[in-house]
């Protein structure tokens, strides 16, 4: 039971970390662009798991060669793989937090937890009942977000951070289908560097960064980078072990409602009624996702 606390409140501290990591990434776009910013802070994030890599590294019993071959592989490939879907979601965050508040950008994200069960269809894994209900939930709460004053006009913003939400998807399903496989730190470690030689390109090419800009930043930086990325995905493996996944999930989703207490108490930052009711819609989504229902009985 206490281990049970524990983890639940590791969990928590993660979803607070990332939940005010969108009051920093949108004070972050103040100085520099959204490339350089994702940019420097994945290379801060790859560069606080090395110590914790060699921290959890254990020597293996057994030394096949041929079998640390293939786990290098495949390492590679699921860093390579979820670092380049990293680089685009992150970015598409980026360019939607620059438009939106806060609080908009941490529900659209959070959306991921819906959209995964839909993407399951196309991957031979057809969802419950439950989750078409919370899908449905889930536009009608977007309607009230997105379409301003009753209106079928959608902000370019929400289409980005919808696109990101879709992004986000895909990378933890790539990230389920190889975590088990590889060591789950270092293909962390791995996607982080990768998603940062890849936002380098675009970085150089259409933001020309300057040092005095990055300077300038280094406060939302220095936490995206070390807190966001680094400590806060070591710490969701911490708390993850020996939780229930659905409950951990759910302790996780929190960050949404978190991003709009950030917003709110940090930036100043306020949701219209109607946008408040549909952010509590999408949010009822997301938990209601997570939660088990009691089983249909047939007739």
């Amino acid at each position: 039971m206490k281990q049970q606390i524990k983890s639940s409140l590791i969990l928590l501290l993660t979803a607070t970390i990332w939940g005010v990591a969108f009051v920093a990434q949108s004070v972050g776009m103040e100085y520099i662009g959204p490339f350089t910013f994702n940019a420097i802070r994945c290379v801060l994030g790859g560069l606080v798991l090395i110590p914790v890599i060699l921290v959890l590294k254990k020597k293996k019993e057994t030394g096949a060669e041929n079998q640390e071959k293939e786990d290098k592989k495949t390492l590679w490939a699921g860093g390579i793989a979820c670092g380049v879907i990293l680089c685009i979601a992150s970015n598409l965050q980026q360019f939607g937090i620059m438009e939106a508040s806060v609080g908009k950008s941490g529900f659209f994200t959070a959306l991921y937890i819906v959209m995964i069960p839909v993407i399951g269809i196309f991957i031979g894994k057809r969802p419950e009942i439950k989750l078409w209900f919370c899908v449905a939930l889930a536009v009608v709460g977007m309607y009230l977000l997105c379409m301003k004053d009753g209106s079928f006009t959608i902000e370019r913003a929400d289409i980005m951070l919808l696109l990101c939400a879709l992004a986000f998807s895909f990378h933890i399903l790539v990230v389920d289908y190889f975590s088990p496989k590889v060591d789950g730190v270092k293909m962390s470690c791995i996607q982080f560097f990768v998603c940062a030689v890849v936002c380098l390109i675009p970085a150089f090419i259409f933001e020309q960064p300057s040092l005095s800009s990055i300077l300038a930043a280094w406060a939302p930086i220095l936490y995206a980078g070390v807190l966001s990325c680094g400590v806060g995905y070591t710490l969701q493996i911490i708390g993850q072990k020996g939780m229930n996944p659905t409950i951990a999930s759910l302790i996780l989703s929190l960050e949404s409602a978190i991003s709009v207490l950030a917003g709110w108490l940090i930036l100043g930052q306020t949701l219209s009624a109607r946008e408040l009711t549909g952010c509590a819609i999408v949010f009822l989504a997301i938990v209601l996702a997570q939660l088990p229902w009691p089983p249909v009985k047939k007739s």
